[in-house]
């Protein structure tokens, strides 16, 4: 017979099998596209959004475009590394390898251009309850090289922000991108005034539950 605890930590190391779909990203200033309407976890219509993607000689360049945006909802009192995903963001959880990963940046921009970035410890790989999980926060971004310029269009209900995030952050030295494998996910949040804090999630491989810290779901990029 099988005790009830050993089949709740079976429960929490099984893994998760998920087929996720898989970009082929240029140097710039070509661009890769991962576009997404599916909301998370029921894969209902979702605003459409766009993420371009490529690489230079130092960083990843990650142009985010919320399309059929009509909130734009923000808190103006928040800034650098506060809990703006409780608002409306878009996101890109990073690692670099193949495998799902444990550890992953977790870079985030709302429609202020205020940023969230910070290093995820997540040895679940599902951020299971129970488990541990822990937040490095990046303190210095732009001191750094992580730098954001957002534009708001509302007359075409659009909003856009330019990231670029250095290589340096993942040990991929200088020129060396070329040849790398990544996983990836992309995320955008929905909320009006009138519905906050209930959100719509959107998602480029949507996990199977409301959360993105998932990363078997985490998305194949190859730099090429």
């Amino acid at each position: 017979m099988v005790s009830k605890s050993l089949l709740a930590a079976a429960a929490v190391v099984a893994p998760v099998l998920a087929a996720v779909p898989t970009l082929k990203v240029p140097a710039c200033p070509s661009i890769a596209t991962a576009t997404y309407d599916k909301s998370v976890p029921d894969l209902s219509p979702f605003p459409t959004t766009e993420v371009d993607l490529c690489y230079d000689d130092t960083a990843i360049s990650v142009t985010f475009r919320a399309l059929n945006e009509t909130n734009f909802y923000f808190n103006e009192t928040q800034g650098t590394n506060d809990a703006i995903w409780e608002y409306e963001v878009m996101e890109a959880f990073i690692s670099h390898g193949v495998n799902d990963p444990q550890t992953y940046l977790e870079f985030e921009v709302n429609p202020n251009n205020v940023t969230f970035q910070a290093f995820i410890h997540n040895p679940s790989k599902v951020r299971a309850a129970g488990a541990a999980f822990d937040t490095a926060f990046w303190q210095t971004p732009l001191a750094d090289g992580l730098t954001a310029e957002t534009t708001l269009d509302k007359a075409a209900s659009t909003w856009t922000s330019a990231v670029r995030i250095p290589l340096g952050l993942f040990n991929v030295d200088a020129g060396q991108a070329k040849g790398t494998a990544w996983r990836m996910n992309f995320f955008r949040t929905i909320v009006s005034p009138e519905t906050y804090p209930d959100q719509g999630l959107g998602a480029w491989s949507p996990p199977n539950k409301a959360s993105f810290h998932m990363t078997p779901f985490f998305g194949r990029v190859f730099f090429i």
